[in-house]
């Protein structure tokens, strides 16, 4: 357990796109695909629609930022597909415009009049609506945050030493994303009261932190499709997660749960599911309701058997990860519906290599060459 803490710690990663660089900073275990995501905010440009690159060489999803090559202070760049983006497209270099505004410098006052969004920093929140707080040595979210009200769309307090959220994050009707991972939240020191009227938040990540339950508020989260917990000492999730009906992406791994409720089988949307290192001995047959069920990772835990409808009501299911768990090839190859899953495995991998062997050396080699 005490090694946990350098395991899951940040590093900070450049990225270049659209003649700036997007400083970023994720937790080292994270996935390529995690930092798309997270550099979704910035650019605007959908995961789906960027391409990484560093080294001469495109990042594929699946792989984590180590296995990638990524330390501290690595420089990427990010190539966007068009037609790939939200919003009004991909936020390029402000820095295009300055030329023009020097030109008519002597206009005087009316000149400064253009510069408005970068007078100060809730300014800036409001006209992006990101409030990026992580790593500022903060112990409390800073008052500040709540004027931002409904133009905050992502709040960022990532590795601080935050003990409380309070009641007036309420204040904040538009958001959609909230991210205080590694800091130093307990039970008591997150007011649900101010998250359950949030009702277009769709991410909520509070990873590394010091909860070790989940209260039945969160089933007032209807609009949630990611939640993200892991690294913490949670024991189990309430009954009420199963009013999630929209949630696509559940991690609890790394905890200490020993049982997973059936009621979680109403989660109907789940696409991923991560209950990795835990304390898990099966799980609900529930379980076997998931028609768009892609991932299901289940290492290290005390897994001995399988819901019995796996693999023949989960017809999208092709990641099964049961590393260091009880159960053998001879036990997978009972279950009804193995050989369809077995198919669908190898497929997958396929085309993964077919992808990894298809990529243009080229385009790959001279990319990055700036």
């Amino acid at each position: 357990m005490e090694e946990a803490p350098s395991s899951t710690r940040s590093i900070a990663i450049n990225v270049k796109f659209g003649g700036k660089t997007i400083p970023t900073s994720i937790a080292s275990e994270s996935t390529i695909k995690d930092l798309k995501s997270l550099l979704l905010s910035s650019t605007n440009v959908l995961p789906r629609g960027q391409k990484l690159i560093f080294k001469g060489k495109v990042l594929e999803d699946h792989n984590t930022l180590g296995a990638s090559g990524l330390t501290n202070g690595s420089k990427l760049m990010l190539v966007a597909s068009q037609g790939l983006h939200q919003g009004e497209g991909p936020v390029l270099k402000k820095a295009q415009v300055v030329p023009k505004l020097r030109r008519d410098s002597h206009s005087g006052s009316s000149n400064d009049a253009n510069k408005v969004p970068v007078k100060n920093r809730v300014e800036r929140w409001k006209v992006t609506g990101v409030v990026a707080l992580s790593e500022c040595n903060l112990e409390v979210i800073p008052d500040e945050v709540w004027a931002c009200e409904s133009s905050a769309r992502v709040l960022d307090c990532n590795n601080n030493s935050i003990k409380t959220v309070p009641s007036a994050i309420a204040h904040l009707t538009g958001l959609e994303k909230l991210f205080i991972n590694a800091n130093c939240l307990s039970d008591e020191s997150i007011s649900w009261e101010g998250l359950t009227p949030l009702k277009y938040l769709t991410v909520l990540s509070l990873n590394q932190n010091n909860l070790t339950t989940l209260p039945s508020a969160l089933g007032s989260l209807t609009a949630l499709r990611e939640l993200h917990v892991s690294n913490n000492k949670l024991v189990g999730l309430p009954s009420e997660i199963g009013k999630l009906t929209q949630l696509e992406v559940l991690r609890v791994n790394n905890n200490r749960m020993n049982i997973v409720g059936e009621s979680v089988g109403n989660c109907h949307s789940l696409v991923e599911v991560d209950f990795s290192s835990n304390f898990l001995s099966e799980l609900p047959e529930t379980f076997s309701s998931f028609k768009n069920l892609k991932a299901l990772y289940l290492s290290n835990n005390a897994m001995k058997s399988l819901p019995s409808k796996l693999f023949k009501t989960c017809l999208q299911l092709s990641t099964l990860d049961l590393h260091n768990t009880e159960i053998t090839i001879d036990i997978l190859r009972q279950f009804e519906g193995w050989d369809d899953f077995d198919e669908r495995r190898r497929n997958k991998h396929q085309k993964q290599l077919d992808f990894r062997v298809g990529v243009s050396r080229d385009f790959d080699e001279g990319a990055d060459k700036n």
